[in-house]
């Protein structure tokens, strides 16, 4: 039931003690003001880290090959390793039920490609139709790579969204058109887009026979990547990824000549390792910011214990009439309670909307590849009411022990 006289004595002791209760208010705020800072920040980390995977399949796996750092078999170290066609086929063959998606690729770094008047240096790689799935692309317009455009090693490209912007301004149609990579006439057949944004839509897809062919390449291809079936749990899955790592880089260690513990020359990049490593460090992020957060409320804590406690020293004659008069011990410790959650509270959710404006006016600005939307959730903000109140009640228990503890004849000739 809501008590009138209570809450007008509430704001008289505060109103006697502005500039003591004003700091007091401020540090409290401040602490959750920070703490939601750090959390949107942390959220907001998160968030980027989870675009940045999004760019690629979940549990994708490249092999790349590398520099040998180590003698072996009467070879130098300092080689470098090319890996060919044939190490593509045979780990595909060896591992078919395992795979769920697979290409190899060959890369043409900064290919010249321009239609009519508009020209730009993109990167052009020559890949197989599951190409698409392994970094999470969809089509806007038309198709991907097909096996018929590698078999018969069609001069077809599918250009990025950002590629089509660049060089298709003010063209009416784009399927059918031609366009010239590095002087060669490739027709364009779709185009994609892709979760990582412009810099994954700076690129050129043409079928590997055709890029290897027209560009010089042999049978040379510069990494190969691969998803493998999906399994029942996270354990599973990595433990058959770590397997199907192993296998490939032995074969690969042993068809190019290479020291079994060199760990230079074929060089393996398993997303769903980097994936748990990305999100155990977060999670001590986190418990970082939560820390330092809490840390800077029980600063506050402290301070409102502090102001309490002098507050009933001066209200010590106040609390002996009121303990004379019959009051319980019960009501003395609530009245003392009741002040001090009230100025946590007040002052904490004050914290608590200036951070979560500052969040949502300041978070859509921030334009980073790893801070992206940094907000906090709905079930934070209750966590974070939650503390308030058991602050404020913290703040003020032993004063208001202390309070109800004084003897009424001690209290009334206190002067």
């Amino acid at each position: 039931m809501f008590d009138l006289e209570r809450w007008q004595e509430i704001f008289e002791t505060i109103s006697k003690n502005k500039l003591r209760t004003f700091l007091t208010g401020l540090s409290v705020a401040s602490g959750i003001f920070i703490l939601v800072i750090l959390l949107g920040i942390g959220e907001g980390m998160k968030n980027g880290i989870e675009r940045e995977f999004q760019s690629d399949a979940a549990n994708i796996i490249y092999v790349f090959p590398g520099v040998t750092s180590k003698e072996y078999k009467g070879l130098n170290p300092g080689r470098m390793i090319q890996m060919k066609n044939d190490d593509y086929q045979f780990t595909t063959t060896e591992n078919k039920e395992a795979l769920e998606y697979k290409s190899s690729v060959y890369r043409i770094w900064g290919g010249m490609v321009s239609f009519g008047k508009e020209s730009g240096s993109y990167r052009v790689e020559g890949v197989y139709p599951d190409y698409q799935f392994l970094e999470n692309s969809s089509m806007l317009l038309g198709r991907f790579i097909n096996y018929k455009d590698v078999n018969e090693s069609g001069k077809v490209v599918i250009i990025g969204n950002r590629v089509k912007n660049d060089l298709f301004k003010d063209a009416k149609s784009i399927l059918g058109e031609y366009v010239e990579i590095s002087g060669i006439k490739f027709k364009v057949v779709g185009v994609y887009t892709d979760p990582g944004g412009e810099r994954e839509e700076s690129r050129v897809f043409v079928p590997i026979t055709t890029a290897q062919k027209v560009f010089g390449g042999g049978n040379d291809i510069n990494y190969m990547s691969y998803t493998l079936q999906p399994e029942g749990t996270y354990e599973e899955a990595l433990a058959s990824a770590n397997k199907f790592t192993k296998k490939v880089e032995t074969y690969l260690k042993g068809k190019h000549t290479i020291a079994p513990d060199d760990n230079s020359a074929i060089r393996v990049n398993n997303m769903l390792e980097n994936t748990k490593r990305f999100y155990d460090l977060m999670g001590m992020i986190k418990m970082f910011f939560w820390g330092v957060g809490i840390c800077t409320i029980i600063a506050g804590i402290v301070g409102v214990s502090n102001i309490m406690l002098i507050i009933v020293k001066e209200r010590t004659r106040e609390i002996g009439v009121r303990k004379a008069l019959g009051a319980e011990p019960i009501s003395i410790i609530g009245m003392v309670l009741h002040e001090s959650i009230f100025v946590t509270s007040f002052a904490g959710f004050t914290g608590l909307i200036l951070g979560l404006v500052l969040l949502d006016v300041v978070g859509p600005m921030i334009q980073t590849d790893f801070i992206y939307n940094p907000t906090v959730n709905f079930n934070v903000a209750l966590s974070t009411v939650f503390i308030l109140i058991v602050a404020g009640a913290v703040a003020g228990f032993f004063p208001a022990y202390r309070a109800a503890k004084i003897k009424p004849i001690v209290a009334l000739r206190d002067e």
